[in-house]
């Protein structure tokens, strides 16, 4: 497919709703939501501008009585830029995008928790990044061979920041592995160079079925991975969000994926940059939303 052409097939819109519809104001107006993780029936949700970290009921209703917000003891300033699981240890990871290393430069960073939600410890993830603000947008988790993998999205084609970062044909996974100090890096997964995606905000892998979403071209890619390798198996298909009545992108500011079922996605948008996209981006910023994939079998 061309780098400027758009895609065929269109995510169908199940249900949607404000995050400050479901939560109140405890965290304010302004909720920058970059992550989702979907767990048991539930929603969780990280946000750029605050270390708390939001529980949605699944039926996005606002009077459910699940709906909360988790308080981190531990805080710090900024957010967290995606989550992720890990069934077989009961912990949770969220991730900071770029923090700068004691060595020079700068490296991502994973904050480790319990079930509860309780701090255990923070670890460098072994891959140097360009700049503080372009850094892995994304982060997944994937037992094999019984160890745990974090798998970190860049935000950036070929992990690079800037107009290189930008030109379509370099979506790069990095495969991290824990040794007692960090989180190393131990393989790369290349995204089909046909993907025209210019920029990556997050991933979520469910089996073998990998989801990665673009905020700038407002798509989602759905492939399957390698069983045994760390690559892909297939060249994937890719799906645009809905637009408006007039065929115009209203889904500007995707952020988070997370798999719900075989056949659809739960998504969060964070907030529209006030000048920098147009007003009809905040119909949807700020949200979380279920979208069915067409075609796909339940």
């Amino acid at each position: 497919m061309p780098a400027d052409q758009p895609p065929t097939l269109r995510l169908e819109l199940l249900k949607e709703a404000k995050l400050t519809e479901l939560l109140g104001e405890e965290l304010g107006a302004r909720l920058e939501a970059s992550g989702v993780l979907a767990k048991d029936g539930c929603f969780y949700v990280i946000f750029d501008n605050s270390p708390d970290i939001a529980r949605i009921g699944g039926e996005l209703a606002r009077e459910d009585a699940g709906n909360r917000l988790i308080r981190q003891e531990q805080r710090r300033d900024g957010g967290y830029e995606d989550i992720a699981y890990d069934r077989t240890e009961g912990h949770f990871y969220v991730l900071v995008e770029a923090v700068p290393h004691p060595g020079g430069g700068f490296m991502a960073q994973v904050r480790e928790h319990d079930e509860g939600f309780r701090h255990l410890s923070d670890a460098w993830m072994d891959f140097p990044l360009d700049r503080p603000n372009k850094g892995l947008e994304g982060l997944t988790c994937v037992r094999r061979a019984g160890r745990t993998h974090l798998l970190g999205l860049c935000e950036g084609n070929r992990c690079r920041a800037g107009a290189e970062g930008r030109r379509p044909g370099g979506g790069r996974i990095q495969v991290f592995a824990r040794t007692p100090r960090r989180w190393d890096r131990v393989g790369t997964i290349r995204l089909p160079e046909s993907l025209w995606f210019e920029d990556y905000s997050s991933l979520a892998v469910a089996g073998d079925r990998v989801a990665v979403v673009s905020q700038a071209s407002s798509a989602l890619w759905v492939g399957r991975l390698s069983p045994s390798r760390w690559e892909l198996a297939d060249e994937g298909t890719t799906y645009g969000f809905p637009l408006d009545a007039k065929g115009r992108t209203v889904y500007c500011t995707v952020e988070g994926v997370s798999w719900v079922a075989d056949d659809r996605v739960v998504v969060v948008s964070d907030k529209a940059k006030a000048g920098a996209q147009h007003q009809r981006c905040r119909a949807k910023d700020q949200s979380i939303h279920l979208f069915a994939l067409p075609g796909a079998a339940p």
